[in-house]
């Protein structure tokens, strides 16, 4: 039975809504991994540098499984391959609390970050598929809740099992998520047959250069402060492979017959704007979002887990932004552009807001720009997501559009995590010395007659005081960057209207 007015059949739906809890829950199995990290790493017995490879590894495989997912859906048809995956999750979800060796715990978790991108990027091609042009930007919405909300509400599930069941359900709680997902995609996406055939055109020299090109590049982005970057002999090697293997990957979509991306599709505007700024803004909202985190732990001495009102505000909206927005783009009059216009400008005054940052704010103080963020989010996503796949007009490359934002999209974590330190390691040196050099001669010899605890408490204060002006500036370089594609706003995107009205105009 359709939906009245919309020619949606239900169960069609069921598997929509299937495919959607998946893909939050591989949002999870990241989100809320990174930020109970302290935890795991205590609970599995393993030091800081051993563990900074849990979201290393993860962040790549990711990006791996994002760009193959498609093809292998395709090939051996979305159920089963959806099935496969949610099994395969459950599996090393189960297993990762058990193991105490630390070569099998980084191959299972490698095997969730693979899982994680396999899944993503199906949530936008069954959407595609299964939602006629009326209803098509509420589908949108759907995959736009992975972007938005998935990332930020993380950091109260982390909160929750941490503090309240135990360091495991971190993981365990993949498994009622994972089988109410499995129940749904079973009965509600629809029985393909495979097409083995395709097996054949798989671009195995592509997949390849996939692995270790993107390997490469997000391990470096990962793990470079860490290592003091190229004072490090792998950093070194890393990028070297990544200068090599990322510009093959490009000539080979030239020549193979099936490559795995299609860079062709960077020719039409509007998916070239969509792509860039889809990927930009998602850089630069994750790193707003962590730098309030970071305050709070580093100068207010919050468990990571305390903090998860600020990121609760700017999740918990967006169940209703992403549909209200959808619902204005669907007019006629409403100009996408100018929509993505104001979510610039939410981004950039919650930015300027923040950056007033001082040593007396506590999580409260956050609220009022998160609030502003938490707005601008939705208003920025959907037009981006509109503008793109308003460009697909052979069905064909569909799959190439979705594998490669999605890859665009996974690699924002990486490059993010690189520009946070960047100017954490930049900014701050020079914040602290300077504030070292004004506290006189005069300062540090009046401290010579008191007690360690005193020097101590001093150089505690001073430390203090360099994150906060640091992480100020960190805001100011977020919202300059957003004010670039407010720029680029204006000269690249053209005009287009919503899959309704484009249907209606045919």
């Amino acid at each position: 039975m359709g939906l009245a007015g919309t020619g949606v059949e239900r169960r069609p739906l069921l598997g929509l809504a299937g495919v959607l809890l998946a893909a939050l829950t591989a949002e999870f199995n990241d989100g809320v991994t990174s930020t109970a990290l302290i935890d795991v790493r205590g609970g599995l017995g393993i030091s800081y540098d051993p563990g900074t490879w849990l979201t290393s590894l993860f962040s790549t495989s990711q990006i791996i499984g994002m760009s193959m997912a498609t093809f292998w859906a395709l090939t051996v048809s979305i159920r089963r391959w959806l099935l496969g995956v949610i099994a395969l999750t459950c599996a090393s979800t189960v297993l990762i609390p058990l193991t105490s060796n630390l070569g099998l715990l980084y191959l299972l978790r490698t095997v969730q970050g693979l899982c994680s991108g396999f899944t993503i990027p199906l949530l936008l091609t069954v959407a595609l598929q299964v939602l006629p042009p009326p209803v098509r930007l509420y589908g949108l919405s759907a995959y736009g809740l992975t972007a938005t909300f998935g990332p930020n509400i993380s950091t109260a599930l982390a909160a929750l099992w941490t503090d309240l069941v135990g360091w495991q359900f971190v993981f365990y709680q993949d498994l009622p998520l994972c089988a109410l997902s499995g129940l749904l995609v079973w009965y509600g996406v629809a029985q393909q047959p495979p097409r083995y055939e395709r097996i054949r055109q798989f671009d195995w020299r592509g997949a390849l250069l996939v692995t270790v090109g993107f390997g490469a590049f997000t391990t470096m982005l990962e793990q470079g402060d860490r290592l003091d970057w190229f004072n490090s002999d792998l950093i070194c090697v890393l990028a070297l492979v990544s200068v090599v293997a990322l510009p093959l990957l490009v000539a080979n979509d030239l020549t193979a017959e099936l490559p795995l991306y299609r860079f062709s599709l960077l020719k039409r505007r509007n998916y070239l704007f969509g792509l860039t700024t889809l990927f930009t803004f998602l850089l630069l909202s994750q790193s707003a979002s962590t730098i309030p985190l970071r305050y709070l732990q580093q100068v207010a001495g919050f468990r990571p887990e305390q903090s998860y009102v600020i990121t609760v505000l700017i999740a918990a909206p967006q169940f209703l932004l992403l549909p209200a927005v959808a619902f204005l783009l669907d007019f006629k009059t409403v100009d996408s552009r100018w929509v993505l216009f104001a979510g610039i400008v939410c981004v950039v005054a919650a930015c300027i807001g923040n950056s007033f940052l001082t040593s007396v704010w506590d999580a409260k103080t956050f609220l009022l720009w998160q609030g502003l963020q938490a707005a601008g989010a939705p208003l920025v996503v959907m037009p981006l997501l509109m503008m793109s796949t308003n460009t697909i007009k052979d069905p064909a490359d569909g799959p190439f559009a979705s594998t490669l934002m999605n890859t665009m999209r996974g690699l924002a974590e990486p490059v993010g995590v690189w520009m946070i330190q960047l100017i954490l390691r930049w900014r701050g040196g020079l914040h602290y010395n300077r504030i070292v050099d004004q506290s006189g001669q005069g300062s540090f010899s009046a401290l010579g007659q008191h007690s360690p605890a005193s020097i101590a408490a001093f150089r505690s204060t001073v430390q203090a005081q360099a994150t906060v002006l640091t992480l100020s500036d960190a805001f100011l370089v977020i919202g300059c960057l957003a004010l670039l594609l407010a720029v680029v706003l204006a000269v690249l995107p053209v005009r287009t209207f919503s899959p309704r009205i484009l249907a209606e105009q045919k």
